[in-house]
């Protein structure tokens, strides 16, 4: 519905409205494809089928002076939020979302109502725009001129080039035989330049008084071909959009709010998409309407006009946005998004090839295997990047940790059968092997604590009955090996998409809590091997005091001011690509400069199995009777549920659609790398190894893709993960190698290395949704946080679906820390019995936002959706517009 305004008693003119039509649309509006900061995703673009177009800098130039002298000053810019000149502090205020009173835009509509619009004119220089605009009947041959020569006077910019005293350009008035297409020197210094994408295009608002003037003059112009208009703007851009605001003096800001508002709407993305493709004066006014029609009035009193409201952290999908001249041009044959697929961003697994059944033998190994095959390349090519080398100095610490840990565990349970050299070797062959092969190289294999427990459990097992533990342990391997290739035979990794959050928190939560516990543990063992010495103790061979008076000297080198700039920004890159590993060298610095008596990283210095008189290869029967090998097989199958169990669960983590991996996922050549590696690693006689959940999180996070910050205020935008195979086999070759690095890693605190355990484990723990609904347990309603599923779950449903999570959590800890620890991987398995038990307690729709559907919850919604009162499709429901809200990844260890 297009809104009538009445106009303005003080924006009467007398001439007719004059407009210079485009034609057709222009679905090409210029050559930049630049992004658009708030406007649909490159994504939602290619979906909805609608050409992207190029990223626009909008600059406000007001008139000042009047009426002594009159010059032309930038107050204020837009690129995706707006930044205010500071005149008295000398800089930009921080990007802030724009606010408006509501007369200036009716005041604005009503001028450009009754100004001139020019269409795609023809002007390739300032001097021919002017020209255009100041040619109404309004105006006098002499009152043409002088406006022209106002106009074409050089504006004065902040440019904030040496980061300490502003700097203003010139104000010298221009002559016609100027070269008003040379930019100054100070247009291609400015700072902001570097923060504009390629193919940028800028727009210009001209605002003030002007006391000559009888009546208001107002004009906007979009220009044909987008021309660099000499110094107009403080930025060397082409520009597109002039739009001309001028009239006699008035009570207020009139002149500057309407400025405001003409810039506010050129940033918005929707008015923008329609400013372009306006063929009249109509079709201007009716973009402006729909944007009155979405604005949100704040009453007054009831805020401060003066507060500026910071940038969200996620922008709100344009999608509901969109104008009827889009959805034209989609047509009925463009894609649409349907209910499921809108239900997908909150949860359930949409139906992917990697989960689809072949109904042959290996048939999902075979298609993993075509899939995967084509990207074999760019796995190594794609690693050529600096953030992989931080990487896999990262992981390498932890890896190396938890072999040391992991390998000292082992040898205690198996009283010294394997060791920590079994670990490292492990590692080292099982993970650099899985990396080459896997059709999921970010997985990082490592030993877990589930599988340590059933190694414990077996051990005890062959020690009440008197058998040798090596070959049964063979044979058990043996066992899951063909266990495990049935599995892959018969594609029973499609039962994934069972796997929910459900069942993926609650196994996620206990892995972080094993490394959490184990962490702490150790570090308060040390208290009492290496108790803390009271103040003035020696018995660490050092003392620390308070350095004397003028013992504590800084000296600073001053440089130049822009150079300093460049150093901190390369420093603050550096440390957010490093944190992690400087925390560790910031730790064993430490430690070396005050000499701490602290047990430091041993690793073994002879290569030559733990257990002393055993070779290399496991025989295969030892002193046990052959019907030994057949009897493996019932353990062997325990160990099989839980092996499946570990390596899927983590799979699918990894493999969520909300860490955007291009090049696929392999669940069934996953599986099938394992149950290879694991006969390896029997026959061997070396630890079990499968996913590990928390490192291999880690490892996906720290190589993170992100968009740079185009816009001052915008953050950046989550892009997926650096997917190559390099860093996983760096880290495990460097692994192996580490046995003859002992000389240096023997400086290496085990305190710094039990802090990364602890770090790993409460960042996994602390970012799933789990961990933020037991904080509601504790916390009063009027402080809690304003979570999306409590606006459409009831509190006490939600305390309900958390405590069940708490009991399930809590009995899986038990039962890991008991004897009846056999039965653990069926109580893993027993959680997806749980979920689905949970289907009679939860409906649908409170299951779709505290969990996920199962796929037969899914093919039991209609096409259209939930049911009416269930449904998140209203038209006028303002949640209905969270469902196409980005999603980021709910399981986020932040490493850089």
């Amino acid at each position: 519905m297009e809104m009538k305004l009445p106009g303005q008693e003080g924006f009467e003119a007398s001439s007719a409205p004059r407009t210079i039509p485009s034609g057709e649309l222009d679905s090409n509006p210029g050559p930049g494809t630049g992004p658009s900061p708030d406007g649909p995703s490159d994504t939602e673009s290619k979906e909805l089928g609608v050409p992207k177009d190029p990223l626009l800098f909008i600059q406000l130039n007001e008139l000042l002076g009047w009426p002594q002298a009159l010059e032309w000053r930038e107050t204020g810019r837009w690129v995706l939020f707006e930044e205010k000149l500071e005149v008295a502090a000398g800089r930009w205020s921080a990007p802030h979302v724009p606010t408006l009173v509501l007369p200036s835009l009716q005041k604005l509509r009503s001028l450009l109502a009754e100004g001139l619009v020019l269409l795609d004119c023809p002007a390739q220089s300032l001097l021919e725009l002017v020209e255009q605009v100041t040619r109404v009947e309004s105006l006098s041959p002499e009152l043409r001129g002088q406006l022209q020569a106002l106009l074409l006077q050089r504006p004065q910019h902040y440019n904030q080039t040496t980061g300490t005293r502003p700097c203003w350009g010139s104000t010298l008035p221009r002559k016609a035989s100027d070269n008003e297409e040379a930019p100054l020197r100070e247009q291609y210094q400015n700072p902001l330049r570097q923060k504009l994408p390629p193919g940028a295009e800028a727009g210009t608002v001209l605002a003030g008084e002007l006391g000559f003037l009888a009546q208001p003059l107002g004009a906007f112009v979009r220009l044909r071909d987008p021309v660099v208009l000499g110094s107009l703007t403080e930025v060397s851009l082409p520009s597109r959009f002039f739009c001309l605001l001028l009239g006699p003096p008035m009570l207020g800001k009139g002149y500057h709010e309407m400025g405001r508002a003409a810039a506010v709407l050129l940033s918005d993305p929707q008015f923008q998409w329609s400013v372009r493709r306006a063929s009249n004066l109509h079709d201007l006014l009716a973009a402006l309407d729909a944007f009155l029609e979405e604005v949100t009035v704040l009453p007054p009193g009831r805020w401060d006009p003066t507060a500026r409201i910071p940038p969200p952290k996620c922008l709100p999908s344009q999608h509901k946005r969109l104008p009827s001249q889009q959805r034209e041009i989609r047509g009925p044959s463009g894609p649409r998004l349907t209910s499921a697929e809108d239900r997908h961003h909150h949860g359930p697994h949409a139906p992917s090839p990697e989960l689809q059944r072949t109904g042959r033998l290996f048939g999902g190994l075979i298609q993993d295997v075509r899939r995967k095959a084509p990207w074999y390349l760019s796995d190594f090519l794609d690693a050529l990047h600096l953030q992989c080398f931080s990487a896999v100095l990262y992981i390498y610490l932890a890896t190396v940790t938890n072999a040391i840990t992991f390998g000292g565990l082992l040898g205690d349970a198996t009283d010294g059968a394997q060791g920590v050299l079994e670990s490292f070797l492990g590692t080292a062959v099982a993970g650099a092997a899985f990396c080459l092969m896997a059709g999921q190289p970010l997985t990082i294999l490592s030993s877990t604590g589930p599988v340590l427990v059933f190694e414990r459990l077996l051990f005890s097992f062959s020690r009440d009955y008197s058998l040798d533990y090596l070959p049964f342990r063979l044979w058990v391997g043996i066992w899951v090996a063909t266990f495990c290739l049935v599995l892959v035979a018969t594609e029973a990794s499609v039962l994934v998409r069972y796997f929910t959050r459900f069942t993926e928190e609650g196994f996620c939560a206990l892995i972080s809590l094993i490394f959490i516990y184990d962490a702490v543990g150790k570090m308060l063992n040390l208290t009492h091997t290496y108790p803390i010495q009271k103040p003035g103790s020696s018995a660490y061979g050092c003392l620390c005091q308070y350095p004397g008076p003028g013992g504590n000297d800084s000296q600073w080198i001053r440089t130049r001011p822009k150079d300093r700039d460049d150093i901190v920004s390369m420093v603050r890159k550096g440390l957010s690509d490093f944190s992690s590993v400087l925390a560790i060298l910031l730790g064993c610095g430490l430690d070396a400069f005050l000499g701490l008596a602290t047990p430091k990283l041993m690793v073994p210095r002879e290569f030559k199995p733990t257990l002393p008189g055993r070779g290399w290869l496991v025989s295969p029967f030892g002193t046990n009777p052959w019907w030994w090998s057949v009897a493996a097989a019932l353990p062997a199958l325990l160990l099989s549920i839980l092996i499946f169990m570990d390596q899927q669960i983590t799979a699918v983590i990894l493999n969520r659609v909300e860490y955007r991996l291009q090049k696929g996922a392999g669940f069934h050549l996953d599986l099938f790398c394992v149950a290879v590696l694991m006969l390896l690693t029997s026959v061997l006689g070396l630890p079990w190894y499968v996913s590990a959940t928390v490192i291999s999180l880690a490892h996906m996070d720290s190589l993170r893709r992100e968009s740079r910050a185009c816009a001052p205020g915008e953050l950046p935008n989550f892009l997926g993960i650096r997917e190559q195979r390099l860093t996983g086999l760096v880290v495990f070759i460097l692994t192996g190698a580490s046995i003859f690095l002992a000389p240096v890693l023997k400086f290496i605190p085990m305190p710094v290395l039990y802090g990364i355990f602890l770090y790993m484990g409460v960042a996994a723990l602390s970012s799933i949704q789990f961990t933020k609904r037991v904080k509601l347990l504790l916390m009063p309603a009027k402080h809690q946080p304003d979570l999306l599923l409590l606006r459409h779950v009831p509190l006490t449903r939600v305390h309900l679906f958390t405590a069940i999570q708490l009991v399930c959590l809590g009995l899986l800890w038990i039962i890991k820390s008991t004897p009846a620890a056999i039965i653990f991987p069926l109580m893993l398995l027993g959680l997806v019995g749980v979920r689905k038990a949970l289907e009679r307690v939860f409906s649908p729709q409170e299951l779709l936002w505290l969990d996920e559907l199962m796929p037969e919850e899914e093919r039991s919604i209609p096409e259209k959706g939930l049911e009416p009162e269930h449904s998140f499709s209203g038209s006028d429901s303002d949640d209905s517009e969270l469902m196409y809200q980005p999603k980021a990844p709910e399981i986020n260890i932040s490493v850089n």
